[in-house]
């Protein structure tokens, strides 16, 4: 399949000391779209190694036009290259993808025609939808990660990202126009997560098989995933922030309640149980009415809500009394520093649960995605 000549298009490839992939990559990219002249590819590059020099020795003899920026002083990390690519770009569509060839661009030309049919703003290649794979991640812990940060990215912007099932992969299409650069704050990787999140664009999907890495080692590790934890914080500092605000309150409420019930003679079993239940109570009614008030007319009665509500809350209750006790006379952590892990993990999980259960949002029968995804408006300005 190649590129439909109506399609100009530009693939952005933003690199960090990738030399080894480079010659292969554009190979495969002139394969994969023909002699065709309007497609073309820009590096943008923030290597420290030679990897500008072998951009440049292989665009002299490239069948497709080849174009290197290489930033001395590079700002954003890759989503800042991705975005300064974007900005260089000529092509109607933008193509993202790495330049390690876990990326395949075979995929290229089903990309840009699956957009031109479907009147798609974004086109994401996902791991996670039909014959989509995640096997090329190096190892089961990196996959775990991956899946992971998906469904806590989902829970977080279930509105944004309700059609996309991959908002982590770095491999998608975007028509040009349809982007706004300037509203964009690019940090670290995840530079389609900041597209999504920040602007209502129109998304379908194509799945793909993430391959093994060609040449080199991988960028990935604890910085990015820390900087990947800034992203979502500045991304979305309004629902979690408001879920976390009626823990808080719960919590307060639940002590005061149990103080009353100690003081009239209430054994602090009972008053631990009776606080807790009503500290369930009011926490549901918060959530209803605050943190996730557009999301309660999704299909799902409010008894229904109400009974998942209760139900998880009190077996999570039960669940992390034997963790905290694992953590204070097994791992030998103290009792406020284990109890404290046990509340943030629960925090996380509790938030997933309700935000990809209960008020999950969903999918229209009969409807096409691109004329149903209402606007989540509560993204930060960052």
């Amino acid at each position: 399949m190649t590129v439909d000549v109506e399609e100009t298009v530009s693939v952005i490839v933003p690199t960090f000391n990738e030399a080894p992939n480079v010659a292969e990559l554009v190979a495969r990219v002139g394969a994969a779209v023909g002699d065709r002249g309007n497609v073309e590819i820009i590096f943008v590059d923030d290597s420290t190694d030679d990897t500008p020099r072998v951009i440049q020795q292989v665009a002299a003899t490239a069948p497709i036009p080849v174009r290197l920026i290489h930033r001395d002083e590079p700002e954003g990390r890759l989503g800042g290259a991705v975005v300064e690519g974007i900005r260089a770009a000529t092509g109607t569509w933008c193509v993202v993808m790495d330049g390690d060839l876990q990326h395949p661009p075979e995929l290229i030309p089903v990309l840009v025609a699956r957009g031109g049919s479907s009147g798609a703003d974004v086109v994401v290649a996902s791991r996670y939808c039909g014959d989509g794979s995640a096997e090329g991640l190096a190892g089961g812990l990196r996959r775990l990660v991956s899946s992971g940060s998906t469904l806590v990215t989902k829970s977080m912007f279930p509105r944004r990202l309700r059609e996309c099932t991959d908002p982590m992969t770095g491999f998608f299409a975007v028509r040009r126009e349809s982007v706004d650069l300037a509203g964009l704050r690019p940090r670290g990787f995840k530079i389609l997560l900041e597209l999504l999140a920040r602007q209502p664009l129109r998304v379908v999907e194509e799945p793909f098989v993430f391959a093994q890495r060609h040449a080199g080692e991988s960028k990935a590790g604890i910085a990015e995933g820390m900087r990947f934890l800034v992203q979502l914080a500045a991304l979305r500092f309004g629902r979690m922030s408001r879920f976390a605000f009626v823990g808080a309150v719960g919590a307060v409420l639940n002590l005061l309640l149990m103080a009353a019930l100690l003081a009239v003679d209430v054994h602090y079993l009972a008053a631990a149980v009776i606080a807790t239940e009503i500290t369930i109570l009011t926490n549901f009614a918060m959530t209803e009415r605050w943190v996730f008030r557009d999301l309660r007319h999704e299909g799902r009665s409010a008894m229904v809500r109400f009974l998942q509500f209760f139900g998880f809350n009190n077996a999570e209750a039960v669940l992390r009394l034997p963790v905290l006790v694992f953590l204070v006379e097994i791992v030998g952590l103290g009792g406020v520093l284990a109890q404290a892990l046990t509340l943030a993990v629960a925090f996380v999980i509790r938030f997933v649960f309700v935000s990809q259960v209960i008020y999950r949002p969903r999918l229209r029968p009969g409807r096409h995605a691109l004329d149903a995804v209402a606007v989540d408006r509560e993204v930060a300005a960052a």
